[in-house]
């Protein structure tokens, strides 16, 4: 059957344009959040800002790996899709299985700690109230999306425009203070049990989302040739605001003061600007964490709509809602899940963190998947004419899985419990297997 052709993406994207969406997929609200842990986990200072700078380069070699596969497998399922190609449906299930139950929900929970954790500044509710508040966003956000009412592009853009104002917000105040409260030099000696590995699963974290900018191939005007402009503008522009904005933190805080605080950005606009600013930028990470969040939960059930599909169980999560027109099950499920994730993150030192370790190592097995099938891929179709190609292959993609490998390894050795935690719930999910539709097979071979 010959599809029309006003029913795919159409190039209409300008690198400006895209380099525009690329930035404002990844600044997100883990740059307010993640500098504390990562100053934790280093020895010096310029430690610090090194993490930053080569979490910038990791994310410019995965990016343009995930270039040559978007490029040549273009499909919604995006990773779902690429490994499918690569190893066949069972392994992509699997990787269905862990963004339902550890990747998706994990970050759910996650985003939704650091609205508990400024939230709190602005009406604390004692000891467990980062908790609190994060439980009652994921349900009302939750219940809102079950009825149907989705968040729009306009809204999206605004909420982007003020998370990027709060950086430059952090970035101003504090190259243009300071003479703020710096920790001494002393305060640059390694804490105990510093981890390099630790640092760089946050800087990664908060790099988050590169990956759905390989996604903007079907739509970019001559995208062969400019994927690799868009990729490298967008880096350099984010690593150019995030090593901004944690040189700004620590010119006010010093490293010391960037460990202590839950909340970097408030700390450092009290510092500069007084309980007004504080309120200010607390107000707008707010409404920041508020958009992501319901951005996340939007997406994230999708996954369980898809993964339902491809099951002889569990049908039940597949069942969409013809009024609300959202996959009301799919939705009410991702929900328990994060919600029980809450329950046990509240019980932790600090309930981010623990979300972070639960998910990280699940995610990087996953991330190493994806980028060794870059090799499979090109093994197994050696003629076929790729619309764009990584540079410098094979040492651009083997770079990028030893990173994986890497990550995967410090994941598992610094995350603890909460992170064997998610391996076992990804385990737990493998008899699903011989729950999946045979049919499948066939179809996917079919559409290909």
């Amino acid at each position: 059957m010959i599809q029309d052709s006003r029913s795919r993406p159409q190039p209409q994207l300008t690198v400006f344009d895209a380099v525009v969406i690329m930035v404002g997929m990844v600044v997100g609200i883990g740059i307010f959040r993640t500098p504390s842990i990562v100053a934790s986990n280093v020895g010096s200072e310029w430690m610090f800002i090194l993490a930053w700078v080569f979490g910038g380069l990791v994310t410019l070699v995965g990016a343009l790996c995930y270039a040559e596969l978007s490029a040549a497998n273009p499909h919604a399922g995006g990773e779902y899709h690429f490994l499918s190609r690569a190893y066949g449906k069972a392994c992509a299930m699997l990787f269905g299985w862990a963004r339902c139950t550890v990747i998706q929900t994990g970050a759910i929970a996650a985003v939704a700690f650091i609205l508990g954790d400024y939230l709190s500044l602005l009406a604390p509710l004692g000891p467990y109230g980062p908790a609190l508040y994060a439980a009652l966003a994921v349900a009302v956000l939750t219940a809102v999306n079950v009825i149907g009412t989705s968040h729009g592009k306009n809204l999206q853009i605004v909420v982007t425009l003020i998370e990027i104002g709060a950086v430059a917000a952090i970035i101003l105040f504090g190259f243009f203070n300071s003479g703020g409260s710096a920790a001494p030099a002393a305060a640059a000696m390694a804490p105990e049990g510093a981890a390099l590995g630790m640092a760089m699963i946050f800087v990664l974290l908060t790099y988050g989302g590169w990956n759905e900018a390989a996604y903007l191939t079907g739509e970019l005007n001559d995208a062969p040739r400019n994927i690799a402009r868009v990729l490298v503008m967008g880096t350099l522009i984010l690593v150019t605001l995030y090593v901004l904005a944690n040189l700004a933190l620590l010119s006010i805080l010093g490293l010391d003061g960037i460990r202590a605080s839950d909340a970097v950005a408030a700390d450092m606009m009290r510092a500069v600007a007084g309980p007004a600013g504080e309120v200010t930028v607390t107000l707008a990470i707010v409404v920041a964490a508020i958009s992501t969040l319901n951005a996340t939960i939007f997406t994230g059930a999708r996954v369980f709509y898809a993964m339902a599909n491809d099951m002889t169980v569990m049908r039940w999560l597949g069942v969409w809602d013809g009024r609300g027109r959202t996959p009301a099950n799919g939705l009410v499920a991702q929900g328990a899940i994060a919600l029980a994730l809450i329950g046990l993150g509240a019980f932790t030192r600090d309930g981010f963190k623990a979300m972070v370790d639960y998910t990280a190592p699940v995610f990087w097995f996953f991330l190493l998947m994806v980028g060794v099938s870059l090799f499979v891929l090109r093994r197994r179709h050696p003629d076929r004419v790729l619309p764009y190609r990584v540079p410098f292959y094979p040492v651009t993609p083997a770079i990028f899985c030893l990173m994986c490998l890497y990550m995967l390894y410090s994941s598992v050795m610094y995350t603890g419990t909460a992170g064997l935690m998610g391996l076992a719930v990804l385990a737990a999910g493998t008899p699903l297997l011989l729950f999946r539709k045979t049919r499948e097979a066939a179809a996917a071979t079919t559409t290909d």
